[in-house]
């Protein structure tokens, strides 16, 4: 399933403000994510920008990135400018256009 353009603009971000590859970058994000209960293919700007805030600067912290608050306060700021409706469907959103309800 596609990641959202919010998890794509972040993993961006850290990769080309740090030393981490693509690879440590998107894996960096995705235990952000995990830790909050989100998931990448269905992130909201908004959420990511929560995720940014709280969780994400001790993760890079984890990885030895220096001045991590710093970088997500930079990511947070420009997440702002990024559109939500660049969001993938939900399986609840699925479920309900192929059958009228969600499930139980």
């Amino acid at each position: 399933m596609a990641n959202t353009r919010a998890f794509s603009f972040v993993c961006e971000q850290i990769e080309s403000g740090t030393s981490l590859e693509r690879l440590e970058a998107r894996g960096t994000v995705r235990l952000a994510l995990k830790q909050a209960g989100l998931e990448a293919r269905s992130i909201t700007p908004d959420q990511m920008a929560v995720v940014v805030a709280r969780i994400l600067p001790e993760e890079l912290s984890t990885r030895g990135i220096e001045n991590s608050a710093g970088l997500c306060a930079s990511i947070g700021a420009a997440l702002q400018n990024l559109e939500a409706g660049d969001v993938g469907e939900t399986p609840d959103a699925v479920f309900q256009r192929l059958g009228g309800t969600t499930p139980a």
